[in-house]
């Protein structure tokens, strides 16, 4: 959750930062004889967008007789596309420096970090690679080392009558971090008084959504006014949604297969006005409200559903699709069903009276059909752009191999295509609803559930199965291959680490909502260890007709020589029926989760087959954000590896800036996207375009190889 500079102000102040005093001015606003504090001035335009100053969104007023013109003016002009629905009416602070300071989360190194540059305001991203910018990794506890406090200050070449003073900024700072759940706190500039005083003279923070989600009074921290009237509605039910401005109204379940229909649209000519993804959950209410904003756009002429039904039942769908819709006319609405009880739903909806719904078999004939009650337009175009700078094989990996050569893992990671009937698993949260539904699953599929967890529910049985109060306890008494979490986002990375600490050396996290600092925190404890730990918010692994240990709808799958290695539940299924259909199984298929920060990744899997003889082929399945796709590409280039690579990526048409369904699909630049495919097609990796030419391009690579 981006704040604006106010809120994100009066959040500093709040945790003991200096701030200078501010008011809030709305349209109509006057102030009486005189602000409550002594000028000089700055009328600020309050928006959730870069660039604000370089625009002429903050303007110096010298006397209180000016603020009115000035903050009229304001109001008029769009920073970034948007009208500013306040200011932030402040006083200037004199100074005799100002620098530039930020404590958070940095993607790339997956790590937090603390930045420093000796010199701030609108120009700070020119210090970028330069000596004049120093950037310090910051353990995932955000308890700042003296050291590191030390070296920040040196850096900023500050007098050292003022150490104190810097000390005790971030000191406050770091608390702040850790107790709001920020992502980002962002001070440029900070002005250094001539008393030796540090003042935040502007301030970008981040929340991580996560952990509003488990901190509900962290919302008011939010304005929603910068939302549009669609995404609120959207919002009050529940729904990942994102306007997009395009016809067509979206509808699917999961991100990645949201964002591939998204693509599947624009290349047809048929751009999507929207994002909507209604996750596991499809009710009447929620699909009524979904079609009610989607419908309320005059701008949306048709509909399109996608769904590939996993634990969710295409019919259970169909049901509140036809309740949503009725028999009535209206616009158009194609419906593409996949998956769990998809016959069944199509044929409710075809049963439907009116003609309004057409139902299709799959995604390309839904496109058609689309087509058909939509003049095309152009289609969208994302061309490689060939400039893309290619990440380094990551730490994971031992660098300074000779070219060509293999890059040794640094630990050795338990593998996952020698589990079968005989391995013993363990549910962490059995006794829940989720834990004991998904065991039933795995156990009818021949998994060997073999043990429960969960505190102070020890000595209670589910299914037959013992339950235990702790993880070492469940060891002490069963031979354990791997461990299943169901346990909520508050308590999900402790359990990670609970597991970890007793030797359980495979561990799947199904849990989503976990905030990225809980992450962090894993990662840097399970480092060098030895454990592989797939997720969180991975739909599990399955090693088809021997072994199921996740969420995974089993229909998709069949044996074979593929390894599917995925950040896409939705797509995963997609693309194993694809291959199943076309008498190309699966040797494994492993999701490594959609969140930011997870356990192992693309190299790490490839890794663990590279040698593997039941895998002939690798199937990359990816998405916008992160770098997960540019490392593997480096890993495969810098490694000559021996088997074929195919990848495909989701949401090429995706808009900067926007999360798309979960916080790891967030396109961070531009040109990300192009980037990224890029890279891959120059490692070797052959790219697939769509998901119709998945089947075709993986029997030409299992041909090849």
């Amino acid at each position: 959750m981006l704040l604006t500079e106010h809120a994100g102000k009066a959040l500093l102040a709040k945790a003991g930062l200096m701030v200078p005093p501010g008011i809030v001015l709305e349209p109509g606003d006057t102030l009486g004889d005189a602000p409550p504090f002594a000028g000089p001035y700055f009328v600020k335009a309050q928006v959730l967008a870069g660039g604000r100053g370089k625009a002429g969104g903050v303007v110096r007023v010298e006397t209180a007789a000016d603020i009115a013109g000035v903050a009229g003016e304001l109001f008029g002009r769009r920073f970034g596309g948007l009208t500013p629905p306040f200011l932030r009416l402040e006083a200037a602070v004199a100074h005799v420096r100002a620098v530039y300071l930020s404590l958070g989360v940095s993607r790339g190194r997956k790590s937090f970090c603390l930045s420093l540059g000796r010199q701030g305001g609108v120009e700070v991203e020119s210090l970028a690679g330069t000596p004049e910018m120093l950037v310090l990794n910051v353990p995932p506890s955000l308890v700042c080392p003296p050291w590191l406090a030390r070296t920040a200050f040196f850096h900023l070449h500050l007098d050292s009558a003022v150490w104190p003073a810097f000390e005790a900024l971030l000191d406050r700072l770091f608390t702040a971090v850790a107790e709001y759940g920020l992502l980002l706190a962002e001070i440029n500039p900070l002005a250094v008084t001539a008393e030796g005083a540090f003042v935040a003279l502007d301030a970008k923070l981040i929340l991580d959504d996560n952990v509003v989600a488990l901190r509900p009074d962290l919302a008011r921290f939010g304005d929603d006014r910068f939302a549009t009237p669609a995404e609120r509605q959207a919002a009050a039910h529940g729904l990942s949604f994102v306007s997009l401005g395009g016809r067509v109204g979206l509808v699917a379940n999961g991100a990645g297969l949201a964002m591939a229909t998204m693509d599947a649209l624009g290349a047809a000519g048929l751009p999507a006005a929207n994002f909507l993804d209604f996750g596991g959950t499809a009710d009447t209410v929620r699909l009524r409200a979904a079609f009610d904003l989607l419908f309320a756009d005059p701008a949306v002429t048709a509909c399109c559903v996608n769904m590939y039904g996993g634990i969710l039942s295409c019919a259970d769908v169909a049901e509140a699709l036809a309740a949503a819709l009725g028999d009535g006319p209206g616009r158009p609405v194609v419906v593409r069903f996949a998956g769990n009880a998809a016959k069944a739903g199509s044929d409710r909806l075809r049963a439907m009276a009116g003609g309004r719904v057409m139902v299709a078999d799959d995604m390309d004939q839904a496109v058609a059909m689309l087509s058909e009650v939509i003049t095309p337009g152009a289609p969208a175009v994302l061309p490689l752009v060939g400039t893309a700078t290619c990440p380094a094989p990551q730490s994971d990996h031992t660098p300074g191999s000779p070219a060509g050569g293999r890059l040794p893992s640094r630990t050795s990671l338990p593998g996952l295509l020698d589990l079968g009937p005989e391995s013993g698993i363990l549910v962490q949260g059995l006794t829940g609803r989720a834990g004991r539904a998904h065991a039933r699953r795995m156990r009818a599929y021949g998994g060997r559930i073999v043990a429960g967890v969960t505190p102070w529910r020890g000595g209670s049985e589910v299914d037959g199965t013992p339950v235990y109060h702790t993880v070492a306890e469940a060891m002490a008494c069963h031979a354990i291959d791997l461990s299943i979490l169901f346990v909520p986002a508050r308590g999900a990375a402790d359990a990670v680490l609970e597991a970890a600490a007793a030797g359980v050396r495979r561990i799947v996290c199904i849990t989503d909502g976990i905030p990225q600092r809980d992450m962090l925190a894993v990662r840097a404890a399970l480092a060098g260890q030895g454990t592989l730990l797939l997720g969180p918010n991975t739909p599990g692994l399955i090693v088809p007709g021997r072994f199921l240990a996740g969420i995974m709808p089993v229909e998709p799958f069949s044996p074979g020589p593929v390894a599917i290695f995925s950040r896409s539940g939705t797509l995963t299924y997609e693309v194993a029926s694809r291959l199943s259909a076309a008498g190309m199984g699966q040797a494994v298929a492993a999701g490594i989760g959609g969140d930011p920060f997870g356990g192992v990744g693309f190299v790490d899997l490839c890794e663990l087959v590279r040698d593997d003889a039941r895998v002939r082929a690798v199937m990359l399945i990816g998405e916008v954000g992160g770098t997960a796709e540019e490392e593997v590409a480096a890993y495969v280039s810098a490694t000559g590896y021996p088997k074929p690579v195919v990848a495909f990526v989701a949401g090429l048409t995706a808009p900067p800036g926007r999360t798309l369904g979960h916080a790891g699909a967030l396109l961070e630049r531009p040109n990300g996207v192009a980037e990224k495919l890029d890279c891959l097609v120059r490692a070797g990796i052959t790219v697939c375009g769509e998901l119709g030419e998945v089947a075709g391009i993986m029997a030409l690579a299992l041909c090849q190889g």
